[in-house]
């Protein structure tokens, strides 16, 4: 690390054109061959993807997204009005025009007149129309979707209010993750409060870009070779920019330290690389670990997000560590605050850290004194916030979520007081059956008719077989219970192990349950099944890391318990307010939901390894402390806290602005987004690595660097600490001079 500092130090102008080089031509390269995003949601082995890949290969125009279109009357009009059923018969004839739409018919004749009322509720007031398609919602172009939207809305007005609900209409109601701008200018007043200078605060900032606007084309260009989600540059954008002035952050503050110490401008900027740069190193390979883990999920749509979120952080972490020491070796000492070059100039060189002056070594010495007490008094706080954990249940929001006046929620109001809010999930049995055995299908729309939580089913449709090996019947069921409901999930299981086999019993006709509702079931199942394989990937893969790292079997073992902690308080907070609805109203939520059911996985993924960032910057830092005060385990977490609290807690600060940005989205689950990262991060920050850890290492003593002597002989050296500093003289500087270990900056 030592010779990458002082060659990007030494070569800072070949440095920055190589990175503007890069931008630029990865920026031209993406201009010319474009982007192919693609939201593939394939997951296999499920009955509602088998369902799915039926009707491709025998009934294809009937195997895509269904919507449906809700048209109801006001102020005492009716729908047997032949005026409404005109405008009705406008709106089919607009609809089946437009591209992708099977057939669609109206419940009128051609003089207006009301002839079939399976669809249209008692008093008149509300009816539907199902809107086939023959391809799903995620293969619809947003151009598309909007363009439905549009013709179905656009039939609005005098007495009719005409909606529409589904994933169609869901993807046109879609709005952007979060704001980027918003996040750079929320993190650079931050910066400016903690540095007090214009130029160290610009710094991470230009840093971070750098790499996102390199790491944005390159996920772009990448998108023709995998599957990248239509939300991959936006998502990794944020997490980007947080990790990115994050790590930045990290090495200036460790710089500014070295000048503030009495370094010169060199020596420091490759003190602050060789040793906040080698925790930046391995805290972003941590972070990458836990990214990619959402490989071994096994679900396609994850696949792009992980390798894009895990291209943004590398290339801010490789940012960081070369075009950041040649900005700083072009700036100098202007990196450091006015005050900062007062005190140096009136009272000379002095050890950040190691006096007893300000918040953060008054902290360090109460948790030396009284250990017990901060780490139990933060233990208490996690765990009452982790508490409502127990009671997460995963699933997907239905549409009666949706901000006020969406067209989805409209819609979904008029169906639920029309028929009943089951009607916005229908469930689709799909089979292939011969004539003859129609008789079955009849006991079987019967049996389902007659089970709890069952409003209504349809009459069988048949469709004659593309393959010609018989019929396709597709069976409408209408739970009495709305889509979000675990009543809506027990039907499905039940028709599934027990109904549907016994009405069909040894006929050989093969009924599968499912329909939009059904796959966000088997969706969340999938997901819950693989999630403890997930989890335990990541955490052993990065206790083996730091294991290596830190020479030692308590400090991973620490980490993991500490993250796990963490991301459980993350968690309960999110059914706190989603699930139970508690302090939803002031932050624009409307009614409870269960947790999203890709959620855990991704904010694991992301909050695991950002905890791991900040433990290795503290730990990274406690090691080096350690080692300098020759064995005093106390010393050096005293000294390694107080040095590191005000830089990791405003890059938490960073962090919990940027993820709040998602809060101002005005979608549910961007949302659950904001709240997931901005409560973890808090809770890892404040009470993890301020109170617990350091807490803990106080309490372990020595042991915390107990290592077998054959394990350490056979594993690879990669050491985080600044032992080689206290014994070589800086050689990636010409004109650097050998230091004491007691002149290092911490």
């Amino acid at each position: 690390m030592r010779t990458l500092a002082g060659w990007c130090v030494r070569h800072r102008r070949v440095v920055v054109l190589l990175w503007l080089l890069v931008l630029v031509g990865s920026f031209f390269m993406k201009q010319q061959v474009g982007t192919q995003y693609s939201d593939n949601f394939n997951f296999p082995h499920t009955e509602s993807a088998d369902a799915i890949n039926l009707l491709k290969s025998v009934a294809p125009g009937h195997s895509g997204d269904t919507e449906e279109v809700v048209f109801g009357t006001s102020g005492g009009a009716r729908l047997t009005d032949p005026a409404i059923g005109q405008r009705i018969n406008k709106l089919v004839a607009d609809i089946n025009a437009l591209p992708h739409v099977t057939t669609v018919t109206s419940p009128y004749d051609a003089s207006g007149n009301l002839v079939t009322t399976t669809n249209i509720n008692a008093d008149r007031t509300v009816g539907f129309l199902q809107v086939p398609f023959d391809k799903l919602a995620n293969h619809i172009s947003s151009a598309e979707s909007t363009m439905f939207v549009n013709a179905v809305t656009h039939t609005s007005g005098d007495g009719l209010t005409v909606a529409v609900t589904g994933q169609l209409a869901e993807q046109a109601n879609r709005v952007s993750i979060g704001s980027t701008g918003l996040g750079v200018l929320l993190a650079l007043v931050v910066l400016l409060l903690v540095f007090g200078s214009f130029f160290a605060a610009l710094l991470p900032i230009i840093s971070a870009l750098f790499a996102l606007g390199t790491a944005y084309s390159v996920i772009g260009v990448l998108s023709h070779a995998m599957g990248m989600p239509s939300i991959s540059p936006e998502l990794m954008l944020l997490i980007g920019l947080g990790v990115g002035v994050d790590y930045a952050l990290f090495i200036v503050t460790r710089h500014r330290q070295g000048l503030v110490a009495g370094r010169d401008t060199v020596p420091s900027i490759v003190n602050a690389v060789n040793t906040s740069g080698r925790a930046v190193l391995f805290a972003g390979i941590i972070v990458c670990i836990a990214l990619l883990g959402m490989l071994a999920i096994g679900v396609s749509f994850l696949y792009g997000l992980a390798v894009a979120a895990a291209i943004g952080v590398a290339l801010t972490m490789v940012a960081a560590l070369t075009l950041l020491p040649a900005m700083l070796g072009f700036i100098g000492p202007k990196v450091m605050s006015r005050k900062q070059k007062k005190n140096l100039a009136e009272n000379g060189p002095r050890i950040v850290g190691t006096d007893s002056t300000g918040f953060w070594p008054k902290w360090a010495d109460q948790v030396q004194r009284v250990p017990w007490l901060s780490a139990g008094a933060a233990l208490l706080v996690i765990v009452f916030l982790a508490l409502p954990f127990f009671s997460l249940r995963l699933g997907s929001a239905d549409q009666g979520t949706d901000p006020a006046g969406t067209p989805t929620r409209v819609a979904f109001d008029m169906l639920s007081k029309g028929f009943g809010p089951g009607f916005n999930g229908p469930l689709m049995l799909v089979g292939v059956v011969q004539p003859d055995q129609r008789a079955v299908i009849d006991a079987v729309a019967h049996d389902v008719s007659q089970q709890p939580d069952v409003a209504r089913v349809a009459e069988p449709v048949y469709i004659p077989s593309k393959t010609g090996s018989g019929d396709v019947v597709l069976l409408n069921v209408y739970p009495d219970s709305a889509p979000q409901d675990g009543a809506t999930t027990d039907l499905v299981n039940h028709l599934r192990g027990d109904t549907i086999p016994q009405a069909v019993g040894h006929s050989g006709v093969k009924l599968l349950v499912g329909g939009t509702t059904a796959i966000f079931i088997d969706f969340s199942n999938v997901l819950s099944a693989k999630l403890p394989l997930f989890i335990g990937l990541v955490v052993v893969l990065s206790f083996l890391l730091l294991m290596t790292v830190f020479r030692s079997f308590v400090i991973p073992l620490t980490a993991a318990c500490m993250n796990l902690l963490s991301i459980g308080a993350a968690f309960g907070i999110l059914v706190a307010v989603f699930q139970w609805g508690d302090l939803g109203p002031l932050i624009g939520l409307d009614g409870t939901s269960p947790v999203e059911a890709f959620l855990p996985v991704m904010l694991f993924a992301i909050l695991f390894g950002l905890s791991m960032d900040y433990q290795v910057f503290l730990v990274s830092r406690i090691h080096e402390e350690y080692i300098k005060s020759g064995g005093n385990n106390n010393a050096g977490v005293r000294n390694g806290l107080a040095a590191t609290g005000k830089t990791i807690t405003a890059a938490a600060l960073i962090m919990i602005l940027v993820f709040g940005s998602f809060i101002l989205g005005g979608q549910r689950v961007i949302k659950e987004f904001g709240i997931g990262l901005a409560a973890g991060i808090l809770v890892d920050a404040i009470f993890i690595r301020m109170a617990m850890v350091p807490s803990i290492m106080m309490l372990f003593g020595k042991a915390n660097w107990w290592f077998p002597a054959w394990l350490d002989r056979i594993l690879p050296r990669l050491a985080v600490d600044a032992h080689d500093l206290a014994t070589q003289p800086d050689q990636s500087d010409p004109e650097a001079e050998p230091e004491l270990a007691g002149q290092l900056a911490p």
